[in-house]
């Protein structure tokens, strides 16, 4: 696919988040620079551990794991059978070529180094042209009110594997974070032809993101346009909870109320084919397009897509501006 010189911001999350982030990685290469959740993060076993960070960079760097989404392709685990067989905490996974970075990440931290620094070092390492940008330097924690109590994410989504119904969800720490000023910078950029929010769930994935102010406050103030790629499909989410919790929070489970939860942010929508009726019912400009991302030529078709979208929402803004 062709493209201009301008520059892209994707906010993504985790799995589905990174499946678009490829493809639009293949297509803008360095001119990409992509926010990325670190509501998910914690310390476990001593260990800082960024695992929405963790699963863009490896899918970017051609080394996640085909199956899961998530950790390395071709791992082993004798760390995680040596833990068990001790009577360590084996509930969280962590392999042994991803104990690694967990372990690398730590130590540059320790001595005094910034998470998005780590992110860019590696990247190069790693031979990622786009910018890999954690929200923040500064911990922002999700964090679950459950029918078992609150929980904190990791406690919710990997030990408890989603199972408790949740009511209310809160990004702690999010008020007093600061945003990556290379982030508030992407979306200021005079050059910037677009933001495009990927298929991540929007509660888990994209919220800690936006539950910063100044972030908030650059994305809609930001003169690009702003689209979001749905992440329900027939109302299904492809990977993860997002169907399940929208009921729990007393939601419609439909691509018409993801818009309404972005709201204002939004200039655009990319709905689904499968849900191509409902696009009536979303007041925004939409497309309709395959969106089951199942490998590298669909994900580079949707970003191409996505792209495009952006591209004539912001020609048809120029036209509005000069009276056509």
């Amino acid at each position: 696919m062709s493209v201009d010189g301008t520059k892209y911001v994707a906010l993504c999350g985790g799995i589905g988040g990174a499946k678009l982030a490829l493809g639009l990685a293949e297509c803008l290469g360095s001119r990409l620079s992509i926010i990325v959740n670190t509501g998910d993060d914690f310390e476990h076993l001593g260990l800082a551990i960024s695992p929405d960070i963790d699963t863009v960079v490896y899918t970017l760097a051609g080394i996640a794991n085909p199956e899961t989404g998530w950790g390395r392709a071709e791992e082993s685990w004798s760390f995680m059978d040596a833990l068990k067989q001790l009577g360590g905490p084996d509930w969280f996974q962590l392999g042994d070529k991803d104990l690694a970075m967990h372990v690398e990440r730590t130590r540059w931290l320790a001595g005094g180094g910034t998470l998005s620094d780590f992110c860019k070092r590696i990247r190069r390492r790693l031979g990622i042209a786009p910018s890999i940008l954690p929200m923040s330097d500064g911990p922002v924690r999700t964090r679950l009110q459950t029918a078992e109590g609150e929980l904190a994410f990791q406690d919710y989504f990997v030990a408890r594997k989603c199972e408790p119904s949740v009511s209310a969800i809160r990004y702690e720490g999010a008020e007093t974070a600061r945003p990556l000023k290379a982030a508030r910078d992407a979306l200021a950029a005079p050059d910037l032809g677009g933001v495009i929010i990927c298929p991540s769930n929007p509660y888990l994935s994209v919220d800690p993101i936006l539950s910063l102010p100044a972030l908030r406050d650059a994305l809609t103030g930001c003169a690009a346009p702003v689209i979001a790629v749905t992440p329900l499909i027939g109302g299904q989410a492809v990977k993860g909870p997002t169907a399940k919790l929208m009921k729990e929070l007393g939601v419609e489970v439909s691509p018409r109320a993801v818009a309404k939860h972005y709201g204002a942010l939004l200039d655009g929508f990319v709905l689904d084919e499968v849900d191509e009726e409902a696009a009536a019912r979303i007041p925004l400009p939409v497309r309709i397009e395959r969106t089951l991302m199942t490998d590298l030529d669909s994900k580079v078709a949707l970003a191409g897509s996505a792209i495009a979208f952006c591209q004539a929402l912001a020609a048809s803004r120029e036209v509005r501006q000069v009276g056509v």
